[in-house]
């Protein structure tokens, strides 16, 4: 049965509407979640209402998941219409040495072995917002969810992240980073600190438009382990 290690960072300074959660289920079992409100949504209330909503919940499957969300998301758009009320969801449930991925949004996952990565919900890099569209609580019914499953092996890294991680980051740096660290924190550390560094020089590499975006920035890094 695989174990794992876990480490996160957040900083909520340009909006506050970035949320995360990391349940121990027991028996190796978890569930960790990212979420970004959307500003000028009730990003900040919509993403602490599905923390709430994650943590309270008894879950025993992704489908359980997915019925909180599901649950969630028609309060949402009773109460806004699909204009408030608005935010990203990307969930990594693991069970029984499966992986589970549900997301709504933009906020992309990645698992991260020793010569691949694979990118499973999001996504990485660049500015185009697609994710307001397919936010919780932006429709009636939540039909957008995108699901993967895979079978992860000791050794193999696991990241959530929301876009002020990853439009200030290449992929390629982000895996490289993850790769070469030797503890999830090592791995925290290290991206957290590259994008300050870049805020403070205001400046991102060509391939990313040269112009840093200020948003909040959270991420999940977890080593699987025997």
């Amino acid at each position: 049965m695989l174990g794992s290690t876990v480490a996160t960072f957040q900083d909520n300074s340009a909006h506050g509407e970035d949320n995360f959660l990391i349940l121990d289920l027991g028996n190796n079992a978890f569930l960790d979640a990212v979420m970004d409100g959307v500003t000028g949504h009730g990003g900040e209330e919509a993403s602490q209402s599905v923390v709430d909503a994650l943590a309270a919940a008894s879950i025993k499957s992704p489908d359980d998941v997915v019925g909180v969300l599901e649950e969630v998301n028609a309060e949402f758009y009773q109460v806004g219409g699909g204009r408030f009320l608005l935010t990203t969801v990307s969930v990594a449930l693991f069970l029984e040495d499966r992986l589970y991925i549900i997301s709504a949004g933009d906020s992309p996952v990645f698992t991260v072995g020793s010569d691949s990565f694979q990118q499973l919900a999001g996504r990485v890099g660049g500015f185009l917002h697609a994710g307001v569209a397919r936010a919780v609580g932006a429709a009636e019914t939540l039909s957008n969810l995108n699901r993967a499953e895979i079978g992860p092996a000791a050794g193999d890294r696991l990241v959530l992240a929301t876009d002020g991680v990853t439009d200030n980051i290449m992929v390629g740096e982000l895996v490289d980073m993850i790769r070469a660290a030797s503890t999830p924190d090592d791995a925290a550390t290290q991206v957290n600190g590259t994008v300050a560094s870049r805020i403070e020089e205001g400046a991102l590499p060509a391939q990313l438009g040269r112009r840093f975006r200020h948003d909040d920035r959270t991420g999940i890094f977890r080593f699987f382990n025997t």
